[in-house]
């Protein structure tokens, strides 16, 4: 096979360091990097969390505080009441983060300002410039009768596109004259030029709070106001002026100036930028670039990354501030290229097309569970043959991209002499999709204007305990005998032919071992929310084999399904399920049972009939009965499968929307079934308590059946946190194994009376 000659566009260590430092500096100068260092910092926080100093108080201007006082803006009276209380009960200082721009009342404004003149202790807002990008602008000062007897200081702040504070200032200019900044004059620090880091690992729900009403009241303990700082402003998403702090989420804009000024308190914060990290890591990569073993090389580049990782968090805590992203950026990008350069040198990727090599498959864990698809191009070394060295790599490429028509994705090794392989699921339909692909190489491939036919065959081994290499070898002989035979393609699979009869026979046994008993019904316990009882349960269709023991649910009922004869097994389980449930309800217990129903069977005209005779012989109700929808798909349109669900519906029946969340479960689809129950699919509520979007899905999902009438089932619930959960969400009924597993009737009957002599205790 012809050996591609080194790339010459293969760049040297110390110029890909180069180019990508030259990149990384320009993505990072235009602050490209900025929202992913404050993530890390953000990060960071978490591990050196601390309490406020406690010296400055707030009162916030809150939810319960509106509803005490009234609705704002309060009559400046209010304020001037705040002023004296917390005048007389020993504040150092009162600030106010509240604007006092515009007249009110001539009588209230009047009373406010003599409050300002008597403490003589107050500081009033001056809005500033705020905003993303701030401009030169009019800066709203309070009126001058407030201002005569205040000092002021300035609340404005730039925020970013998450309206997180970031910077503030030390101040700012008034009419040619330098203000500071609130958070600057709550510290009594200079009014310097520039701006300063707040420190958000200090937790804002340890700063000392007092409530309006009480100040109001005078019930002031002196303790928490004396020789402190009080600061007033609102904290309520009616009022506005709210920013996220980050790590914590969304509060009123005093709580910004209230942490500068906790910051201020502990040091003066010195923000590097990201130019130190980034020049240090660039050093060290160089450094790296120059190590011949990859040992050394990849022990500097990982203490480098390490070091940008950890470092920060030991600086924060010193209220020293680094950026380190475009550092990390240089390091592992370098670091990657060099590192995938070091791994074709070890064997694992193929020199003239970059591509994995046998050698890398059969170091995958992952597809001893997948099947196994070797193609073979018949004709390769005559092909490669005609071209020059430097066009094969072309050549391949265009075997590789018509290997991956219909899976973009897929991971395709090349081996030597024309041989190629990848992984697939193992349950794929792989005779239609290899018949697709050996179409697609009827065509010749080109290469620079060069036709060149292609012959292919291609061999399947579907998955066997034996080692990835002799699987690798049944594949090839397949492709060979393919070849051979004239075929397209072939299996190789001992398992599958050992257990061929079993495969073949499996639905007329399932019918047989209905008759003879040996298929059961289970039942899955579901529990009411509100009550905590069981209150009904899913019955599910179980098969233990005489010889091999239980089998799949999913192997035989989807069998089932696929070859059309699901109508015998439902008949089974309906009878059974009704059966139990009459004898359970006889017994003065409120019980209800669920079945599966295909979407196969809505098409069958005498369902409906067998429904309404089975529920009069038992005795059932039929509201106690609820069929699940399977299959959804097949009900996307109008016709007979709506019409008989309507038919059970006018019967008396629940009809359930079973895996909501998934396939055509839309809103639409809602309004097609007339539904009154739906079933939450147990993807989204397993995963619920830790995913945001899970729990976000299930809490809409209950809201909208809610809305519409329709009670809601989790199914899928395993923990007992998601138990609680589900409960303040408001959701109905929980099915899973931490409410209970599968059992059997007399199980289930021993848990009912168990329940409910509870319930009588």
């Amino acid at each position: 096979m012809p050996k591609r000659a080194k790339s010459k566009s293969e760049m040297t260590p110390f110029r890909l360091l180069l180019w990508t430092a030259l990149i990384v500096f320009i993505v990072a100068f235009a602050g490209v990097t900025q929202p992913l260092d404050q993530s890390l910092r953000t990060g960071r926080n978490r591990f050196h969390v601390h309490p406020a100093s406690g010296d400055i108080v707030l009162v916030p201007i809150d939810d319960r505080a509106l509803h005490e006082v009234g609705g704002f803006p309060w009559p400046r009276r209010v304020h001037a009441q705040l002023i004296d209380e917390l005048t007389a009960a020993g504040a150092k200082q009162i600030f106010f983060d509240v604007a006092f721009e515009t007249k009110s009342r001539p009588t209230d404004d009047r009373m406010l300002a003599d409050a300002i003149k008597r403490s003589g202790k107050v500081t009033l807002a001056v809005r500033g410039l705020w905003g993303p990008n701030p401009l030169t602008q009019q800066m709203p000062e309070p009126q001058p009768m407030f201002a005569r007897n205040a000092r002021l200081a300035s609340i404005g702040v730039v925020y970013n596109f998450q309206n997180a504070v970031w910077q503030l200032e030390y101040g700012t200019t008034l009419r040619g004259q330098r203000l500071p900044s609130f958070a600057a004059a709550i510290v009594g620090a200079p009014v310097a030029q520039g701006e300063f880091t707040p420190d958000y690992s200090i937790d804002p729900g340890t700063i000392p709070t007092l409530d309006v009403a009480n100040v109001l009241a005078g019930r002031i303990n002196p303790r928490a106001v004396a020789g402190k700082t009080v600061v007033i402003g609102t904290n309520s998403e009616l009022l506005g002026d709210q920013y996220y702090i980050p790590g914590v989420g969304k509060m009123g804009g005093v709580y910004v100036q209230v942490l500068g000024a906790e910051t201020l308190k502990s040091g003066t914060p010195v923000d590097l930028g990201w130019l130190p990290a980034f020049l240090i890591a660039c050093a060290v990569t160089a450094a790296s670039t120059l190590q011949k073993r990859s040992i050394a090389r990849n022990g500097l580049c990982a203490a480098a990354v390490v070091t940008l990782f950890v470092a920060p968090g030991f600086l924060d805590t010193r209220l020293i501030f680094v950026d380190v992203v475009p550092g990390l950026l240089v390091t592992t990008i370098v670091w990657g290229i060099l590192a995938g350069r070091a791994l074709r040198k070890r064997g694992l990727v193929n020199a003239v097309s970059n591509l994995p090599n046998l050698n890398a498959l059969r170091t995958n864990r992952h597809g001893r569970d997948q099947a196994l698809i070797a193609a073979r191009i018949l004709n390769y070394e005559e092909a490669a043959a005609a071209l020059p060295s430097d066009e094969e790599q072309q050549f391949v490429e265009q075997i590789v991209a018509r290997l991956r028509v219909g899976a973009k994705e897929r991971v395709i090794y090349q081996g030597d002499d024309g041989i190629f392989a990848w992984f697939e699921d193992a349950r794929a339909p792989f005779g239609n999709h290899l018949e697709a692909l050996h179409s697609v190489f009827r065509n010749p491939a080109r290469v620079n204007g060069q036709p060149l036919d292609l012959s292919i065959a291609f061999g399947v081994e579907v998955g066997s305990s034996r080692s990835l290499s002799n699987r690798l070898a049944s594949a090839l002989v397949a492709a060979e005998e393919a070849a051979r035979d004239g075929l397209k393609w072939k299996y190789h699979d001992p398992d599958t032919l050992h257990d061929a009869s079993w495969k073949l026979s499996m639905l007329s046994q399932l019918d047989a071992a209905i008759d003879k008993g040996e298929v059961w019904v289970a039942y899955q316990p579901k529990l009411d929310l509100k009550t905590r009882r069981i209150i009904g349960a899913e019955a599910l269709a179980r098969w233990t084999h005489p010889d091999k023991g239980p089998i799949a649910a999913s192997e035989f009922v989807s069998a089932a399904e696929q070859s059309d004869r699901i109508a015998k097994l439902t008949d089974f389980v309906l009878e059974k399920a009704v059966a139990a449930a009459s004898a359970i309800n006889k017994r003065g217990t409120h019980f209800e049972v669920a079945v599966n129903l295909s979407a196969r069977l809505l098409t069958d005209k005498g369902f409906v009939l067998r429904v309404s005779a089975l529920l009069a012989r038992n005795g059932l109700a039929p509201g106690r009965l609820t069929l699940e929808l399977t299959e959804t798909a097949a009900l996307s349109g109008a016709g007979e499968g709506l019409d008989m669900i309507a038919k059970l519906r006018e019967l008396g029946v629940n009809i359930s929307i079973d895996d909501y969340g998934t396939g055509l479960s839309t809103l639409d689809y809602l309004k097609k079934v007339p539904a009154n129950e739906i079933k939450i699919d147990q993807s989204f509520v397993k995963g619920m308590v830790e995913n945001r979007s899970d729990r976000v899905m299930v809490q809409s999902t209950i809201g909208l059946a809610h809305s519409l009438g329709r009670q809601v089932v989790a199914e899928g619930v395993e923990h007992r946190e998601t138990l609680e959960l589900l409960t303040e969400m408001e959701c109905d009924i929980a099915q899973g194994y931490v409410v209970g597993r599968p059992m059997s009737l007399e199980s289930l009957a021993k848990r009912i009376g168990a329940s409910r002599k509870r319930g009588v205790a």
